[in-house]
């Protein structure tokens, strides 16, 4: 099979399946009639209270799903990630799709290194097993050994091209051909989002451009101490084959499992959920697959933010300079409680028409995210919002543009998997202070133009109320003090003393003058601000804590 044939392509994909309908219209009523059935199982016991009666329900569950194949398989290891969305005993089952799958022969699998490596694995290797220790949805891994060094051998699922063309072309005609008699309301149609789940999916068959990946993502990582990312060994990777260094860690896959290992869940959950904002908000590169089983929790590290293995780099995906920004500025709206603004950002985002009356959506935006820093925040989680934005969606013309499907998928995914570690965590917790930080550290360009919005008004006005907002959010938790407060104070004075700050100081020079006087109010408030904030006591209690923390 050639690389050039392994392209995603909705139209001559669906030509090519439509041409050979004795493949075509048996997978459709087989998908079809195991769905009708799965349906009806679960409308007529999905509520029993008989735990014998749901433990075989979660295995029917699981097995329906291993049935149907490599692309149902994806979807629902994005389920199995859940806990707010599947009950617990399906859960455990379902998070045997991550990488425990049946595995396919290995008298297979060693053909397959013949065939893509040129000799055989015992040739290769100086140990080989009998056996895989991990099967997942696309290949399966084997603990290979090579000068006293253990590889991590991925060996690709044969037929895998076929199955899943076939299946994408069909999960896109059932979608398209069902989505209107859904509850939903996408406005770009969900054959748009499958298409992007299918390039996806066509990519990550494709282990050269996996090694490609990984090497990216780990040269983005790597001033980061607590990210490792395992080494490519070139020598034993080819289209189908992808071999690394060996990652001795523990699966994020409980709370238990890692405390029996001496390790601190919530460290985890910290540098997981910032490595995924700076994935996101910083490199505009990210990992779109962070399940569990591509995760593990390694010794070392600290008990705020613990050491964290990435692998399986075959889904990724980018996000444009423009979004990226645009999302910023969306998160320091949801801050301020600005949702007229917040709708431009949608609007810019392509969430909105240009047609649409913003005005319209500033009442329903303040009942889905208002109170988001207030009260509600310990109820806030990302599931609490897809709830009531469905209900928004559904009434308002808001739409999911099909390039935002990935991005959804793995900040939903990671959230999940949070969830998982701690059933009390709160993403805004996290999200909120980087964001601040990010505004009140980084002196690039575009990330200055941001703050200058957020510390004026559009007639040049200081806004006080709103520093005071992202002082507080990043200051308010007094372990983000000890090592924030010395960087922010360091980032504020090198940006006004700096070229990079000449707006800054014209606006704040500006900002005296009213009514062509002299006016010092909002000046003396900021300058208050500042002075609470970065007190002599606040900065040495900062740099001893710092120190003790080094030592």
């Amino acid at each position: 099979m050639k690389r050039s044939h392994s392209k995603y392509s909705a139209k001559d994909d669906l030509v090519w399946l439509i041409l050979r309908p004795w493949i075509f219209i048996p997978r459709v009523l087989y998908i079809l009639l195991t769905f009708i059935f799965l349906f009806l199982r679960i409308l007529f016991q999905g509520n029993s209270k008989n735990k014998n009666v749901q433990k075989n329900l979660s295995k029917y569950l699981f097995d329906v799903i291993t049935d149907l194949g490599p692309c149902f398989i994806k979807l629902g290891q994005a389920l199995s990630t859940r806990p707010d969305l599947v009950r617990q005993d399906w859960l455990t089952e379902l998070t045997n799709l991550q990488d425990n799958l049946p595995a396919f022969n290995h008298n297979i699998a060693l053909k397959i290194i013949e065939e893509e490596l040129g000799a055989s694995a015992n040739e290769l290797f100086d140990e080989f097993p009998d056996s895989p220790i991990a099967s997942a949805s696309l290949g399966q891994v084997y603990k290979a050994k090579v000068n006293n060094n253990y590889l991590a051998v991925k060996v690709q699922r044969p037929n895998l091209y076929f199955l899943i063309r076939r299946d994408v072309v069909i999960l896109r005609f059932l979608g398209t051909f069902l989505s209107p008699l859904l509850p939903l309301n996408i406005g770009v149609g969900i054959g748009e989002i499958i298409d992007e789940f299918g390039k996806a999916l066509f990519d990550e068959i494709d282990y050269q451009k996996e090694a490609e990946n990984a090497l990216r993502f780990a040269n983005l990582f790597k001033e980061n101490p607590n990210i490792f990312i395992p080494n490519l060994e070139r020598k034993f990777s080819s289209r189908r084959i992808i071999t690394t260094s060996w990652i001795d860690g523990v699966k994020l896959r409980d709370r238990g499992l890692l405390e029996e290992n001496n390790l601190i869940p919530s460290s985890f959950i910290k540098t997981c959920v910032i490595s995924g904002l700076q994935q996101l908000f910083e490199f505009g590169y990210f990992h779109a697959d962070p399940h569990p089983g591509n995760m593990f929790a390694l010794k070392g590290g600290n008990a705020d933010c613990g050491n964290l293995a990435y692998v399986d780099f075959g889904m990724m995906d980018t996000i444009t300079n423009s979004d990226r920004l645009t999302l910023i500025k969306a998160i320091v709206h949801i801050i301020n409680e600005e949702y007229y603004l917040l709708a431009e950002d949608f609007q810019k985002l392509g969430f909105l028409t240009k047609e649409q009356d913003l005005q319209k959506l500033v009442g329903p935006l303040k009942e889905v995210l208002g109170g988001s820093l207030g009260a509600e925040v310990g109820n806030f989680n990302l599931k609490n919002v897809t709830d009531k934005f469905s209900k928004l969606m559904y009434s308002y013309p808001f739409r999911v543009p099909s390039r935002f499907a990935l991005i959804i998928r793995a900040v939903v995914s990671q959230e999940g998997l949070a969830l998982r570690l701690d059933p009390e965590f709160k993403i805004l917790k996290i999200a909120y202070p980087y964001i601040a930080k990010k505004l009140l550290t980084d002196n690039s360009e575009e990330i200055l133009d941001i703050l200058i919005e957020v510390v004026f008004d559009k007639k040049g006005q200081i806004q006080v109320e709103k520093v005071e907002s992202l002082l507080n959010i990043l200051f308010k938790d007094s372990k983000n003090i000890n090592s924030d407060l010395i960087p922010v104070a360091n980032a504020g004075l090198k940006l006004f003393v700096s070229k990079e700050g000449s707006e800054v100081r014209k606006n704040l020079l500006l900002s005296l003058i009213k009514d062509e006087k002299l006016e010092f109010t909002d000046a003396k408030k900021l300058l208050a601000l500042f002075r609470d904030t970065f007190s002599p006591l606040n900065i040495a209690k900062s740099a001893v804590q710092n120190i003790i923390s080094i030592v």
